[in-house]
């Protein structure tokens, strides 16, 4: 499930605008505004896709570390979770303390 960051209700991985407001989930989901902002982070220096041992086969297969312009979008396409994609991102950070 997403969850629209404009209104915080939850649709299906598969829509792309939020069943409530019709915000465009590509941009004002929950995921895709924290990864703005990971990316606009300077202390940013790598992002990770972290995925549950569970997971199903094809967001095993997306696990690791990406560059911060190259990080996929959440959900994964073709996740086949019977409970939607439940991957997450991690930043790798430059430096720890301020």
């Amino acid at each position: 499930m997403q969850t629209c960051s404009l209104c915080y209700t939850q649709s299906p991985d598969t829509a792309l605008e939020c069943q409530n407001c019709g915000a465009d989930l590509r941009q004002f989901s929950v995921s895709a505004v924290a990864l703005k902002k990971l990316q606009q982070n300077p202390r940013v220096r790598d992002i990770r896709l972290v995925v549950d041992d569970d997971a199903c086969p094809v967001c095993q297969s997306m696990a690791a570390t990406y560059p911060k312009d190259q990080v996929p979008p959440l959900p994964i396409e073709g996740c086949s979770s019977p409970n939607g994609c439940r991957c997450f991102y991690e930043p790798m950070l430059t430096e720890i303390f301020p």
